[in-house]
């Protein structure tokens, strides 16, 4: 594991989003780091993983990234593809980024199970921090009462200890790319850090966005799959 970090912003909030049901996180950091003036701080290497590697349009997807927006101290932390059995071991980054940035705040974007398919996606919070409780309830926003999480946001939920986390989900029917599902993550977020975020165009932004997860999942898999079979004629 090898972090690179390019630059060190002092007191950041970081911003989390990895593939869960409806890659809402995923989504949601990808329409932050294409919206805001954001610029790339660094990125990590987990080199006991299988070496895949994106590419589109033209330009290497980092596995895992790391972006900074100066205007509002961000951070933004997130992968497009997910990595089964590394959710210890990516919260243990975020954490150590944290620690080493000294990070007012870690910020997970995620989404939960829900069964209802014809109505608007509902959003919920989680904060370890009572001063950040009281701002969610101000916003109208309810607490997460009951549900499972799953993946990054779990681990780092188990091992973060005075670092101040707060979780923003949305509910989500599908485990395919749910635009509708991020947008409401990203109205959430814009009012609790106020990034005034112009999301009325997102649901069309991450609509694109959805298409470029979707190509580069079947990728992803393709290779993989490939691979699989590669070895096994070895085998045989």
């Amino acid at each position: 594991m090898k972090i690179k970090l390019i630059k060190k912003p002092k007191k950041p909030v970081i911003i989390e989003g990895f593939p869960g049901f409806g890659l809402v996180g995923t989504i949601a950091c990808e329409f932050l780091i294409d919206h805001l003036n954001t610029e790339l701080i660094g990125k990590v290497l987990l080199e006991d993983e299988p070496a895949i590697v994106a590419i589109h349009k033209g330009k290497i997807i980092e596995p895992l990234s790391i972006s900074y927006n100066k205007k509002y101290n961000l951070v933004i932390i997130h992968s497009m593809t997910a990595a089964p059995g590394s959710e210890w071991k990516i919260s243990d980054i975020i954490i150590a980024i944290a620690k080493e940035l000294n990070a007012k705040e870690i910020v997970s974007l995620e989404s939960v199970n829900s069964s209802d398919i014809m109505g608007s996606p509902k959003t919920f919070y989680y904060s370890n921090d009572k001063k950040r409780e009281k701002i969610f309830k101000s916003l109208k926003l309810n607490p997460l009462k009951e549900g499972i999480i799953m993946g990054v946001s779990s681990a780092l939920l188990l091992k973060v200890d005075k670092i101040p986390m707060s979780c923003i989900f949305a509910e989500t029917h599908t485990t395919l790319p749910d635009s509708k599902a991020a947008a409401e993550i990203i109205k959430v977020l814009d009012k609790y850090l106020d990034l005034k975020v112009d999301y009325k165009p997102l649901l069309e932004t991450a609509k694109q966005f959805e298409n470029k997860l979707k190509e580069i999942l079947q990728q992803s898999k393709q290779t993989i799959e490939n691979r699989d079979k590669k070895s096994l004629s070895y085998v045989g």
